[in-house]
């Protein structure tokens, strides 16, 4: 059955004995939902990506696709600072990031990481090869709380 609405006196349409997945939200404005089993609870805020980016930094540097980034910056060789739309609440987020081809040629997944560049409105992921390098098709995710 296809939820049909959602008013102050609540669901239309669903009731507690239809197989379907609720979403609530507790007092604090935190929204949850029950696992697959029904078993525990995931907080949704929490559980989503909050930033994600692709470049291309091999040539002419190209913000590809992203979203939550205002700009995404060549900051210098190997080196791409990712500036967010929404601050993160601190600077101790998490940030996954890999890149493929590099510039040169070579290939494969090389890492990327943050040596200290990680503040609330950015990061600076910097590519690992022999040395700093700039790759195509550098990819990133970053989960925590937005300020």
């Amino acid at each position: 059955m296809a939820l049909t609405q959602v008013g102050k006196e609540g669901i239309t349409g669903i009731s507690n004995s239809s197989d379907a997945t609720f979403l609530t939200v507790d007092s604090s404005e935190q929204a949850v939902i029950k696992s697959e089993g029904g078993a525990v609870t995931t907080s949704v805020q929490q559980g989503l990506t909050k930033s994600w980016a692709q470049v291309d930094n091999a040539g002419e540097f190209t913000l590809k696709d992203s979203f939550n980034q205002s700009a995404a910056t060549d900051t210098s060789e190997g080196q791409v600072t990712y500036n967010y739309t929404s601050s993160m609440a601190n600077a101790n987020y998490s940030c996954v990031s890999a890149h493929g081809t590099l510039a040169d040629g070579g290939s494969g997944h090389h890492p990327m990481i943050s040596t200290g560049g990680t503040a609330t409105g950015s990061i600076l992921l910097l590519v690992i090869d022999s040395d700093w390098e700039d790759a195509n098709h550098n990819c990133m995710q970053v989960t925590g709380d937005l300020a």
